[in-house]
């Protein structure tokens, strides 16, 4: 299983990506693992306020529809257009063009809160 070293991590499995004062937001490969065959994803437009740990949108599998919870508070500058028509990009690149969207984080000490790559790997490991 693949988990990046110079990403962060959610406990509901969503990663990190920080660019500055910018972070990409994406599934981890254990997630579209547990998930199954990504077939849509519901995701807000630009503008839209995540808020650290609220639910933003929903992604389906062909097993079941779950909720995804946002790793970082931020406007959304940026969606990945490509989901709308290919959303198995979640599973085939889970980190690469299957991301979900960009956020401008409005709190970039919450990146502090999130999981290392060694601590994202203890929590799959307790499971």
């Amino acid at each position: 299983m693949d988990i990046p070293k110079n990403f962060k991590y959610n406990s509901e499995h969503l990663w990190v990506k920080v660019n500055g004062d910018k972070a990409l937001i994406g599934v981890t490969d254990f997630a579209q693992d547990q998930l199954g065959d990504v077939i849509y994803v519901d995701i807000p437009e630009p503008g839209y306020e995540l808020e650290q740990n609220e639910s933003f949108g929903t992604i389906e599998s062909a097993k079941s529809v779950s909720e995804l919870y946002a790793p970082v508070s931020g406007q959304v500058i940026r969606i990945n257009e490509s989901l709308k028509d290919e959303p198995e990009l979640i599973n085939e690149e889970p980190y690469d063009a299957g991301w979900i969207l960009e956020v401008k984080l409005s709190n970039e000490n919450e990146i502090g809160e999130l999981l290392s790559k060694e601590q994202y790997e203890e929590l799959l490991n307790s499971n």
